[in-house]
């Protein structure tokens, strides 16, 4: 399987010191994840004090995806329940869209399990759908309360992102050699159930 995010578009909302490359969205594509502290230039980083913080990955085209790794920012420290970065990583989400608007797709993964001694350093979420958008997304609103352990903010301090696909629109299979049911512009990439009609 291929990463098919390395170095495609991204935006991010609220950029940490927004004229500062160090921080931009970019990073988490850039197939770095050697140094995953804040001040190493190979993380994503979004503006403090913010209830919902989205970040996403333009594919270019509608691909068939199998599975996302989400790298979170560990400042290089021990990842456990005292490393206080495992309490912004809580309770994310991840869609995959058509389009950059996240409730236009589909949701592949909602945290809603994991506390501060269980979540993992390296999300890997397994979502075997068709999009052109991976988005993260998290939110701390201020009419919600969240378990024990979730951080008051809603942060973006992803340090890469990785996006496996297996095959090209209109096939699936461990080969990508099965063609999808006629009629079926995409089907599931392990079952061949359609996903997407022609019109």
């Amino acid at each position: 399987m291929v990463n098919i995010a390395l170095n495609k578009p991204t935006w991010q909302s609220k950029q940490y010191y927004l004229w500062y490359d160090r921080f931009d969205s970019s990073n988490a594509v850039d197939g770095l994840k050697s140094d995953l502290s804040a001040w190493g230039g190979q993380c994503v980083m979004s503006e403090r004090f913010q209830r919902t913080s989205t970040w996403w990955v333009n594919l270019t085209s509608i691909h068939s995806i199998h599975d996302i790794r989400i790298y979170y920012r560990t400042e290089n420290d021990v990842w456990n329940a005292s490393n206080v970065y495992t309490e912004r990583f809580l309770g994310f989400y991840v869609f995959v869209s058509n389009t950059t608007e996240r409730l236009n797709g589909q949701l592949c993964f909602h945290d809603t399990d994991y506390n501060k001694s269980t979540i993992p350093a390296v999300a890997n979420i397994t979502c075997p759908v068709h999009g052109q958008y991976v988005i993260y997304y998290n939110e701390r609103l201020s009419n919600v309360t969240y378990p024990v352990g979730y951080s008051t903010d809603a942060h973006n301090e992803l340090c890469e992102v990785e996006v496996f696909g297996i095959c090209e629109t209109g096939f699936y299979g461990s080969n990508c050699s099965l063609p999808c049911p006629e009629n079926c512009r995409s089907c599931h990439i392990e079952t061949g159930a359609c996903t997407w009609c022609k019109p």
